[in-house]
């Protein structure tokens, strides 16, 4: 079963700070103009994606997962699966957040994952900046600023240019700013409590809830920078660069000018093409691959080559 990629389709998602680049810059055929996020491998029950090839063609990754662990390299599946990938368009400024440990998450959700996360900029306009960590030193000093409204002295801000990496662990105050988009790998979680959202109001003209009780208590105190290692390595005309390693997941950005072939280094893969076109070829069947692509490559699939001018986002648990 399943001696090719499994490719999978988005799921959008309509945010109240979505715009219409998933479009643009993919050719994604979107909803509406207020689409944030598009879930490109997702087997959440918010947004699971569906399978486009293959024997399980029309059933989601969820499915997958339960009824067909092989795919994944396991006799069975324990639990849900585990990541999550989307790709974020922020028209505007998404609210200041932050997300629970998985300790949190189960004690006070019921939810199987926290949520730590990381980003790769696809794109972004000039002079674009997240916010990313917070200056206070104690709980006690974060909810003070928090009561008094002093967000300009509380939060940091980050500039940011196309290319950049952030590795978000689950307690880390953050938000993607206007004019950025980004690809996120994370634990398969939907958990945010916002703690700032700018006083905005919803379609209905409502101001959108907050969670400052919750987001007090996951907040980590003080904040502390993690910038992971970058490990740069070459095979053939694939230049790798691993962009993290850590509890739940590796990251890998891959650049291609040429052609590599290369075994499957994990259980599975999970594959986002995020510039260029090539063809990837596994027992002599060739799938052309564009930008915007998803796919998983299953344990099945023992060795693959890739052919073309890609850059590709890699990542496995």
């Amino acid at each position: 079963m399943y001696q090719e990629p499994i490719f999978l389709k988005p799921v959008f998602q309509e945010r109240i700070w979505g715009g219409d680049k998933l479009q643009t810059l993919f050719g994604y055929a979107i909803p509406n103009e207020l689409t944030g996020e598009a879930w490109v491998i997702s087997a959440h029950k918010n947004g699971p994606s569906m399978i486009l090839n293959g024997p399980l063609q029309g059933q989601n990754l969820a499915q997958a997962w339960q009824e067909h662990p092989s795919l994944f390299g396991k006799e069975m599946t324990d639990g849900d699966f585990p990541l999550l990938v989307k790709i974020l368009d922020a028209n505007d400024n998404l609210s200041v957040q932050v997300h629970p440990n998985d300790a949190y998450a189960r004690k006070v959700e019921n939810e199987p994952y926290g949520k730590t996360e990381c980003w790769y900029v696809l794109d972004c306009e000039p002079d674009s900046e997240i916010i990313f960590g917070h200056r206070a030193d104690t709980q006690e000093d974060f909810k003070s600023r928090v009561d008094a409204g002093e967000w300009t002295d509380l939060l940091k801000s980050v500039p940011v240019k196309k290319g950049d990496f952030f590795y978000v662990p689950s307690g880390t105050i953050h938000a993607i700013g206007k004019g950025i988009v980004i690809l996120e790998i994370q634990q398969s979680s939907d958990i945010t409590y916002r703690v700032y959202d700018y006083d905005r109001k919803d379609a209905e003209g409502h101001v959108r809830g907050l969670h400052i009780q919750p987001a007090i208590e996951v907040t980590n105190y003080p904040h502390i920078s993690q910038a992971p290692e970058k490990i740069e390595e070459s095979m053939d005309d694939l230049v790798i660069t691993r962009l993290v390693k850590e509890q739940y997941f590796t990251v890998y950005d891959w650049k291609l000018k040429g052609k590599v072939v290369t075994p499957l280094q994990a259980d599975y893969l999970l594959v986002s093409i995020v510039n260029g076109t090539g063809e990837i070829t596994i027992d002599g069947r060739s799938f052309p691959l564009k930008k915007g692509d998803n796919f998983i490559l299953p344990a099945m699939i023992k060795s693959y080559e890739l052919e073309g001018d890609l850059e590709i986002v890699v990542a496995h648990e």
